[in-house]
């Protein structure tokens, strides 16, 4: 993601790369980073601390996929001044609190996945869960390439929670994260939810709702992860200018209250 995002970014005339991080004693450290990414020199030196690159001016995007390190990197951003976009998941429950904590504390947009199309589709999600009644069973399943880290995945989770909210659940409660053994018959407001790691897969999302003799199927399937990279970008030229607070990718694409 790192790549990608360099690589987008020097393309944008409404973006300048300023920084460029990376794991203290990674063999990028030191190096070019547009370099790094395959492509011509930018002049600016990959850091092994967001600290060295970290101010009011910049915005950090954070995809670390380390959650606890994204919760560091949002406390400086907040310290700093310095905007924030964080597309990593997989937090904790105090993790969450956490980043939240920080990131309400400058300008920031969080999301589980910066697709449009995903953003589309979790609109689709809870308008059809509105519309449905309680006997359309709701059922996700996802699937991601086998290094992913956290499971489900995090899209599947903010799926899952569209669904809840849509319907007046406590998804905390309701959730079902995967099936074993005699499990016995299925309570009716159950949210099932599924991850599935293959190959390489980028990743796909389809959410069922089952009824009594059909069945609708909401499905997004992601070809390669530049999605994702320029829903990332798009949010850090939104995010860029806004006062501090803490919005969703939803705010950046203005899909209403």
């Amino acid at each position: 993601m790192g790549r990608l995002l360099l690589a987008l970014a020097r393309t944008d005339p409404g973006l300048r790369v300023a920084g460029a991080v990376e794991a203290p004693g990674h063999p990028t450290v030191g190096r070019d980073a547009g370099e790094v990414a395959g492509g011509g020199p930018l002049g600016v030196r990959v850091e092994e601390a967001l600290a060295a690159v970290c101010r009011p001016e910049h915005v950090v995007i954070d995809f670390t996929g380390v959650p606890a390190a994204a919760v560091a990197h949002a406390e400086l951003a907040a310290a700093r001044g310095a905007g924030l976009v964080v597309g990593t998941t997989g937090f904790s429950p105090a993790e969450d609190a956490a980043l939240r904590a920080a990131a309400g504390r400058t300008r920031s947009v969080i999301a589980a996945n910066f697709s449009v199309g995903i953003a589309v589709l979790t609109e689709l999600v809870t308008l059809a869960a509105r519309l449905l009644d309680a006997s359309w069973e709701a059922e996700i399943v996802e699937l991601h390439h086998h290094g992913k880290r956290d499971a489900p995945s995090g899209t599947a989770l903010a799926l899952g929670r569209a669904v809840a909210a849509a319907r007046g659940l406590d998804f905390a409660r309701t959730a079902v994260l995967g099936r074993e053994g005699q499990v016995g018959p299925r309570r009716p407001e159950e949210i099932g939810i599924v991850g599935l790691r293959a190959g390489d897969a980028v990743g796909d999302h389809t959410v069922f709702f089952g009824g009594l003799g059909e069945r609708l199927e909401l499905v997004h399937r992601m070809q390669d992860r530049g999605c994702l990279a320029r829903g990332a970008l798009r949010a850090a030229r939104w995010v860029a200018t806004r006062p501090p607070g803490l919005h969703t990718f939803r705010d950046v694409l203005g899909l209403g209250a």
